[in-house]
């Protein structure tokens, strides 16, 4: 059984309040589409289909949104008298969402917790509503594997603002706190692989994962740091929203990976057509 995807998708986002006095941060768009839904293609991409979204603040938006996903992506014909919708194209995701309220105040291990009984006790990947990378996912997972530690998070070098890692030769995390001044520290890029024990970390809906959860399992040796040398980029606040939305718009999307899978076969079939005319 493939884990399955928490996001988190609750929080207020205030920071890009131009934005999320409307709407909740994850639904802010880029290129005319969610970034929850830009998250969501790069882990589809690499097989990982179902997914489990952590609803807060105006979390009716987002259950909205996917209520319609399918009235929105194809054409559709109602024929009003005999109250009868028919949809043409057929053009969806493979997805399975649980879209689950973890309530208006909860903190991000509250949430996370809140959500525990649809994880089926088994590995789960995590990662924030507002982020995108081009990472490889499936790498990431195969690192967690290996590693045989109860978390694992993806640690990418810094450009202000965020938590700093410190990570020793065996990709050990042995310190995890504010932004520190080190050309050569590595953040948290969110992008974590969890397994249920960490959940023995969390207390309550006050607990924030980042603080106490992290902290401890890097006291215990238990956190493991996958190296991510590619693009990664937060939506923090308007300018990012509009720096993201303009390499989209260019067509510079280095997220955009699920390209790259159409490019290939496309190339393949090309490929193949000019082999059967030699």
């Amino acid at each position: 059984m493939k884990p399955k995807v928490v996001i988190l998708a609750g929080g207020l986002g205030s920071r890009l309040s131009e934005e999320t006095h409307l709407k909740p941060k994850p639904m802010v768009e880029i290129g005319g589409k969610p970034i929850l839904w830009h998250i969501m293609k790069i882990y589809s991409h690499y097989g990982f289909n179902e997914f489990v979204i952590c609803l807060g603040y105006k979390g009716e938006y987002i259950k909205e949104w996917f209520n319609n996903y399918y009235l929105y992506k194809n054409d559709v014909t109602f024929d009003l008298g005999k109250n009868e919708i028919e949809y043409h194209k057929n053009n969806s995701e493979n997805w399975k969402v649980t879209l689950v309220d973890t309530g208006q105040n909860s903190m991000t291990g509250g949430r996370i917790k809140r959500v525990k009984e649809y994880l089926n006790d088994q590995t789960f990947m995590l990662t924030y509503g507002d982020g995108v990378a081009d990472i490889n996912i499936k790498e990431l997972y195969e690192f967690h594997k290996s590693h045989k530690k109860p978390a694992t998070v993806t640690a990418i070098k810094p450009k202000g603002r965020f938590g700093a890692l410190s990570i020793n030769e065996k990709n050990e995390v042995f310190h995890f706190g504010e932004k520190i001044d080190n050309q050569n520290a590595r953040i948290n890029g969110g992008f974590f692989i969890l397994e249920p024990k960490v959940f023995d970390y969390i207390k309550d809906d006050s607990t924030i994962f980042e603080h106490d959860p992290l902290e401890k399992l890097t006291e215990n040796q238990e956190l493991s740091a996958y190296h991510h040398q590619g693009f990664w980029h937060a939506m923090d606040k308007l300018s990012d929203k509009n720096h993201l939305d303009q390499l989209w718009n260019e067509n510079k999307a280095p997220w955009k990976i699920w390209e790259e899978r159409q490019a290939a076969g496309i190339k393949s079939a090309i490929n193949k057509e000019n082999a059967k005319l030699l």
